[in-house]
């Protein structure tokens, strides 16, 4: 007979219960372990910022491991990596606030709209998206003005969904039938989603946010490169680019801000996009927690 299995025969009850128990105490117990970690990282991020404590950000974007820098944007950066005066943005996702510094000085702070954290699938086995504003570091490596907004197949699938619409992809040199003849189709020159007509005549498409092409109950999805897949005014005068589709933006919903209201990106009233559009060079580092 094995020791252990003479544990169990000879403990009856409490013994299995012991068994039980423990494993769980240790599974709680990591699981606050964890929690504190992360609420001394929040802590310290917080005084870090407040703090104009540069080195101590870098330190903490290294031990949890997150870099959103390209590599070209990177090298940029490591040859100033010493300067205390260079300017940073600090971003709370929790508090819906941006922070914009150099030195010890605040030079600028406003309200955000960050990530909703909901969850969009498309059914068993598809697609399946988290609409959260990413934690880390990331940098400026762009400056819009009036930037379009080119709407992922998320949109199209949020908005299906609401209107109880079937989704349809217009795929370049296909055509989608309208009834009577009339068909949407792609330009030759591939820019345009056109309604064509039994006569060839060719009339492009407008759309806009809230305004996508529908025929009958199927949603079209034009391809990305058309100019109805590009939507302008919704992410309001100006962007700063911050990679992989993420940027700190205007908007055309100013009650959002304040509150988890968007996809991912961070949102500021369109006259906070307009100065930080000013204030902030490229190579920024922004920091969000």
């Amino acid at each position: 007979m094995a020791r252990g299995d003479g544990f169990f025969k000879t403990g009856g009850a409490a013994a299995w219960v012991t068994a039980l128990a423990v494993p769980a105490l240790l599974a709680l117990g990591a699981f606050l372990y964890l929690d504190g970690v992360r609420a001394q990282f929040r802590l310290e991020v917080t005084r870090a910022a407040y703090q104009d404590d540069l080195a101590m950000l870098d330190n903490i974007r290294r031990d949890v491991g997150v870099s959103r820098d390209t590599l070209d944007r990177v090298k940029a950066l490591e040859s100033d990596s010493t300067q205390s005066d260079r300017p940073f943005i600090v971003i709370s996702v929790a508090e819906h606030r941006l922070w914009f510094k150099k030195g010890s000085a605040v030079l600028f702070t406003t309200r955000v709209a960050t990530g909703t954290g909901k969850n969009l699938e498309t059914g068993k086995g598809g697609q399946r998206w988290k609409f959260e504003t990413p934690r880390g570091r990331l940098v400026v490596e762009r400056k819009d003005v009036e930037p379009a907004w080119v709407p992922p197949d998320w949109h199209f699938v949020e908005v299906a969904r609401k209107k109880g619409l079937r989704i349809a992809h217009l795929e370049p040199g296909k055509t989608i039938a309208a009834g009577n003849g009339v068909v949407l189709a792609m330009t030759r020159s591939g820019v345009n989603v056109v309604t064509r007509y039994p006569d060839g005549t060719e009339v492009p498409i407008e759309v806009r946010e809230g305004q996508e092409i529908i025929v009958g109950r199927t949603l079209v999805i034009p391809p990305y490169e058309a100019n109805q897949r590009k939507y302008y005014g919704t992410l309001g005068s100006n962007r700063l680019y911050l990679g992989d589709g993420y940027g700190i933006h205007g908007t055309d919903v100013p009650s959002s801000i304040g509150h988890d209201a968007s996809h991912g990106c961070i949102r500021v009233r369109n006259e906070d996009a307009e100065l930080l559009y000013r204030l902030v060079p490229l190579g920024t580092v922004v920091y969000i927690y």
